[in-house]
């Protein structure tokens, strides 16, 4: 059995991370820090957050995929926003609705198909940015990835594209009928760019969380965001609990690149990084292999100090994503030579979850739920 967490030390860095006040990420069973604070008991460690929902088994960000992610107990669901050209969020994990939505078969918007740069990428397809709000509810939310998810596609169509605040009432109501609240994962994407449109996401993520009285230090919601200027600016405007998104060691935030600063992740995970990420935010969501690398040959490797840093500076991690499917997982851990089998996923779960992170992203929160019961302590 991997190496269980000791009980009390999330509390503390919990404390550490927020203030006395609200110790938000103290685990199950454990005594909550010094303060008016509450939310600390709310939450297990490690906690499991549902990727996009349970984008294993449903649609991605659906309300069918949400529902499920809850229904199976995950800990925290996750949604991704990007604007309407009329200033709505909607949850969809990029602004680019082709592979998510029916829009390619429905005429009347042929001629919206276009081809833009979106942080350096040049992409081809429909946008949300170019649709209104009512022209984006004609349609209709599909399998991303139907050659690997097959079954997902039985339910093609069955849902539209929710709106945040349609989550937000969503997630109000679920509390209501579950005596707890509902905790969500929400992340601007391509902040950069949206700002330079004239939509700007975290005013109206800001004014979205205040309206629903979400914007509390111990309210129970994370931001996240792979442009840490992203999560500066919502620090100006929330006192939410916020994640700074990290993507491989070469990566290098979209932001840093339109400022001209030569940073990449691999120097945002030294000390000194962690150290900066710490004076605004409470946590990081690294790549797993920034946690634990693969070989030359794609198995898994040793992991790095990255967890033991994080924490020293106060900062919790909540890295991203395993998936079930072969494909996806370590060579190691793969089961058989069908790509989109189900593999090991067990097993890596609990190699991540043994390095003492305190959660982790997942497509399948019933398996990531299952390998997290024997790490959680009280």
């Amino acid at each position: 059995m991997q190496k269980r967490q000791q009980p009390g030390r999330r509390t503390v860095l919990g404390a550490a991370a927020l203030g006395a006040g609200a110790a938000v990420f103290g685990g199950a069973g454990q005594a909550s820090a010094a303060g008016p604070g509450t939310a600390g008991r709310e939450l297990p460690v490690p906690l499991i957050v549902g990727h996009r929902g349970a984008s294993g088994y449903r649609p991605e960000h659906t309300f069918g995929s949400y529902q499920l992610a809850l229904d199976m107990g995950a800990d925290v669901i996750e949604q991704d926003l990007v604007p309407t050209k009329d200033g709505h969020l909607v949850c969809r994990h990029e602004n680019d609705i082709t592979a998510t939505t029916d829009v390619s078969a429905h005429p009347e918007f042929a001629d919206r198909r276009t081809t833009k740069t979106v942080d350096g990428q040049q992409l081809t397809g429909w946008f949300t940015e170019d649709f209104t709000l009512a022209e984006l509810k004609t349609l209709r939310a599909k399998e991303r990835i139907p050659g690997t998810r097959q079954h997902n596609t039985l339910y093609d169509g069955r849902w539209q594209v929710p709106t945040f605040e349609e989550v937000l009432q969503w997630a109000e109501r679920e509390g209501r009928k579950r005596g707890r609240r509902v905790w969500l994962h929400i992340e601007t994407k391509h902040p950069t760019y949206f700002r330079k449109l004239g939509l700007g996401l975290e005013e109206r993520l800001a004014k979205a969380l205040r309206a629903h009285g979400r914007h509390r230090r111990n309210s129970p919601n994370f931001l996240q965001s792979f442009e840490p200027s992203s999560i500066r600016r919502l620090g100006e405007l929330v006192d939410c609990p916020k994640v700074v998104l990290l993507g491989t060691l070469k990566d290098r935030p979209w932001d840093f690149t339109e400022a001209g600063d030569p940073r990449t992740v691999a120097d945002l995970v030294t000390p000194e990084g962690l150290k900066w990420i710490a004076g605004f935010a409470e946590g990081i969501g690294p790549d797993l292999t920034v946690i634990i690398p693969r070989d030359k040959d794609g198995k898994l490797g040793t992991p790095t100090s990255v967890v033991k840093d994080a924490h020293a500076a106060g900062l919790v991690l909540h890295p991203y994503t395993v998936r079930n499917e072969n494909t996806f997982l370590p060579a190691d851990y793969r089961r058989g030579t069908d790509p989109d089998a189900y593999g090991d996923s067990l097993g890596v779960f609990k190699a991540y979850l043994g390095t003492g992170i305190d959660g982790l992203f997942s497509d399948n929160p019933d398996t990531a739920l299952l390998a997290a019961a024997e790490f959680r302590t009280g």
